[in-house]
């Protein structure tokens, strides 16, 4: 039985995303910090799971992450482990901006590098990268650090599908662009959703259905879908302006 990979797997869009791939019948490795909620998780899914405790963070536990998974038929990676943190971007602290950068960027880098070889090696696999909205958007005041990761995500997911696709291979790419989900997100990153979110098992469906499909870009929700196409005809100040006001809605 194949393998999935899951990151950021012990809440939220993670822990759905991961259900669903069970119930598809994959074998599951499931990584993060929080391994007690992991192991809980765990007894929840049916077929093998392993839990991996891993700092995403660090480097080397995403290259640890890798070795424990390399030697098993892995045809699945769901780099989901991601965090925000809201405020203007003077007033964040640098660690926390640079360990949102090792998380959001660094580990997807890493990640997403390491597992493509192997996938591109077998010509078969499939790359799921967690996204966002934001990534669309050509600024992000007051959550600047994350909107600059996601839209680093969202490039680095489309640029890899272009290539996999002049190539004839048939390992596929896909980045996940929600707009606001039903999660922890907005306690970790100090703010409160205006908007009603989705429901993550609801955006968990939608992502698997789509990263099955091999689509690039998956949008869940007609909020997003419109979201998008209106940063394509608005000028950047309006959205940034835009961006502004929404953000500042969301402050406790």
């Amino acid at each position: 039985m194949a393998w999935a990979v899951v990151t950021g797997a012990s809440s939220g869009i993670g822990k759905e995303i991961a259900r669903e791939l069970s119930e598809r019948g994959y074998n599951l490795v499931l990584a993060a910090r929080r391994t007690d909620r992991l192991n809980e998780i765990a007894l929840t899914f049916g077929g093998e799971v392993e839990v991996i405790r891993a700092d995403l963070s660090v480097a080397e536990d995403c290259f640890m992450l890798y070795e424990k998974c390399k030697e098993k038929d892995v045809e699945v990676l769901v780099n989901n482990a991601g965090f925000g943190a809201f405020g203007e971007f003077n007033d964040i602290p640098l660690e926390k901006d640079m360990e949102m950068l090792s998380v959001n960027v660094g580990a997807v880098h890493i990640l997403t590098k390491l597992f493509l070889k192997d996938f591109i090696e077998k010509d078969k696999g499939r790359i799921l990268n967690v996204a966002s909205a934001a990534g669309f958007m050509p600024a992000g005041p007051l959550l600047s650090t994350y909107y600059a990761t996601k839209s680093y995500v969202l490039t680095l997911c489309q640029s890899i599908a272009k290539e996999l696709k002049k190539s004839g291979s048939k390992v596929t790419i896909s980045a996940l662009c929600p707009g606001p989900v039903k999660t922890e997100f907005d306690s970790v990153a100090g703010v409160e959703f205006g908007a009603v979110g989705l429901n993550p098992d609801k955006v968990a469906d939608i992502a698997v259905r789509g990263m099955i499909k091999g689509k690039t870009i998956i949008l869940p929700g007609e909020f997003v879908k419109i979201g998008k196409v209106l940063t394509k005809i608005l000028p950047d100040s309006v959205t940034a302006a835009f961006a502004y006001k929404f953000q500042k809605a969301k402050e406790r």
